[in-house]
C-alpha cells in the first residue's frame, strides 16, 4: 500500500507561470542558469540555484548561498510570486512533448515508504549531494521540487485523469525548450478521497529521477520526528513531494559517453581490442542511433563504427548483465580504456539523448574528446525488474524526456 495525500500547494499565479517556472536544479550549469535567468527576477533559479546571485568567486555550497535561497524564498511569497493554495488538493500534471502527452498525479508520499522500500530505488547516491539537497530543503522548509515517481499502470487513476482534463487548466504554457506544461487543480473532495484509496492499493513506486531529492527530502523529514518530542507521524514534515506517473507513458532516451584518450592505444589498436568483443563494420562518417538491445555506435578520429555485442559476453537472463551500460562499462570503459569509476574518473564524461549525437560528434571534432560511445536506450521495464530484484544500476544509465518543471508548485513542511 502507498501512503499518499492532498496538500496546500504554494505555486505562481497564472500570469507569471512561465516567468517563474525553470528546469530542475540539477540539469544545467550556474552559468546556464544565470543566461536564463538573466532580467527575470522571479526565476526559480534564484531559489534553487542561489549561487547566481552572487560573484563567480563565491562557491555554490557556501553558507551565505543557501542563505540567499531561503531569503529568495521568502521574497517571492512576500511579492506574491508564490501564493499559497487554501485547500489541500492534489494536481495533475501534462507534459506534451512532440506528438506525445503524460500525465502525472502531484502528490505528497509518506517517508516511512521510503524506508521500507516501498519507494523502490535504482541508483546509488553521493552523500555529498545528498547533504546538498538536504541543506536546501532543511534551511528552506519545504520541498522546491519534486521528485519524479513511476507507478505501474492503473485504470480507475486513468479514469479520474481523464474527467480533470476535461475541465479548465490552471496553467498552460510552452516552456523554451518547446515543452508543453499544463497543469489542473484537483480540488473536489470525492476525486481527492477516491486518489487517496487507489494509491493506497499500488503495492510500490519506482524513482525515475531524483534520487537525491527522494533521499534528502525523506532524511530532513526524519530530521524532524527525531526533534519532535510530540511526533505522531502525520505531520506535513513525514511527506514529499512527487509527480507519479503510470509507466507505461515515460520514456527513457539513450545516455551516451565521451572519452579523452585511448589510455595509450593507436586507432587501429583499440579497434583490435574491442574486436574480442564486439563485431565491427565500418559506418562512414556520421554516428548512427544503435537500433537494438547489444547494438553500439562509436566515432573516433572522424570515422564511424557499429558495434554488435557477442552473446558470450552479455546474458540476458540477468537485470543488470542484460544492460548495454554493462557491457560496455565492462568490455570497453574498463577492460580497455582503463576507467574503472563511472563517477569519479575525470577522463570520461556523459551526455543525456535529448542533446542529441551532434554535440558527441562536435565534442570530438573540436579535439576536446577523442572517443564517442553512443548506446541503445534501457527500457522502463528494464528499470522495473533491476529495482524489483534489490539491484542497482551503473551510473550514468537512464535519462528521462521531459523533466519535470521546477516551480509549478512547492510543499511546505510545515
Amino acid at each position: 500500500m502507498s501512503i499518499i495525500k492532498p496538500f496546500k500547494g504554494l505555486r505562481p499565479p497564472k500570469d507569471i507561470v512561465a516567468e517563474v517556472s525553470s528546469r530542475p536544479y540539477d540539469v544545467l550549469s550556474s552559468d546556464e542558469a544565470r543566461k536564463e535567468a538573466e532580467g527575470n527576477p522571479k526565476s526559480l533559479y534564484h531559489i534553487i540555484k542561489p549561487e547566481i546571485d552572487f560573484d563567480l568567486s563565491v562557491d555554490e555550497h557556501d553558507e551565505v548561498v543557501y542563505q540567499r535561497a531561503v531569503e529568495n524564498f521568502e521574497l517571492f511569497q512576500q511579492k506574491g510570486w508564490l501564493v499559497q493554495d487554501a485547500k489541500e488538493m492534489y494536481y495533475l500534471y501534462a507534459q506534451t512533448m512532440g506528438s506525445r502527452t503524460q500525465y502525472g498525479w502531484v502528490v505528497c508520499v509518506h517517508l516511512i515508504d521510503y524506508f521500507s522500500g516501498k519507494i523502490k530505488k535504482h541508483e546509488l547516491t553521493r552523500k555529498d549531494k545528498e547533504e546538498d539537497r538536504m541543506k536546501h530543503v532543511r534551511e528552506n522548509n519545504a520541498n522546491i521540487e519534486p521528485v519524479f515517481f513511476a507507478f505501474p499502470d492503473n485504470a480507475g487513476l486513468e479514469k479520474i485523469a481523464q474527467q480533470v482534463t476535461s475541465r479548465p487548466q490552471e496553467y498552460d504554457f510552452v516552456s523554451h525548450d518547446g515543452i508543453r506544461h499544463q497543469f489542473w487543480l484537483v480540488e473536489e473532495d470525492k476525486d481527492i478521497q477516491r486518489i487517496t484509496e487507489l494509491f493506497s492499493q499500488i503495492p510500490e513506486m519506482y524513482i525515475a529521477d531524483g534520487h537525491h531529492r527522494s533521499a534528502a527530502a525523506a532524511l530532513v523529514g526524519a530530521e524532524k520526528a527525531m526533534q519532535n518530542p510530540n511526533h505522531r507521524g502525520d505531520e506535513e514534515y513525514n511527506y514529499f513531494m512527487a509527480v507519479c506517473f503510470p509507466d507505461s507513458q515515460l520514456n527513457i532516451m539513450d545516455y551516451n559517453r565521451l572519452v579523452k584518450d585511448l589510455n595509450g592505444l593507436s586507432h587501429d589498436d583499440f579497434l583490435k581490442r574491442i574486436s574480442a568483443y564486439f563485431t565491427i563494420n565500418e559506418q562512414g562518417k556520421n554516428m548512427e542511433k544503435p537500433q537494438a538491445l547489444h547494438h553500439f555506435s562509436i566515432y573516433l578520429d572522424g570515422e564511424c563504427y557499429s558495434l554488435v555485442a557477442k552473446p558470450e559476453f552479455y546474458d540476458d537472463k540477468d537485470p543488470i548483465a542484460v544492460l548495454d551500460v554493462t557491457i560496455s562499462s565492462k568490455y570497453i570503459l574498463d577492460e580497455v580504456l582503463g576507467i574503472k569509476d563511472l563517477r569519479t574518473d575525470k577522463r570520461i564524461d556523459f551526455v543525456g539523448g535529448i542533446r542529441g549525437l551532434g554535440e558527441l560528434k562536435s565534442r570530438i571534432d573540436s579535439g576536446e574528446m577523442r572517443l564517442a560511445l553512443a548506446l541503445y536506450p534501457v527500457s522502463i521495464q528494464q528499470l522495473i525488474d533491476i529495482a524489483d530484484t534489490g539491484n542497482i544500476m551503473p551510473p550514468k544509465t537512464t535519462w528521462f524526456e521531459p523533466k519535470l518543471r521546477s516551480g509549478l508548485v512547492i510543499h511546505k513542511l510545515d
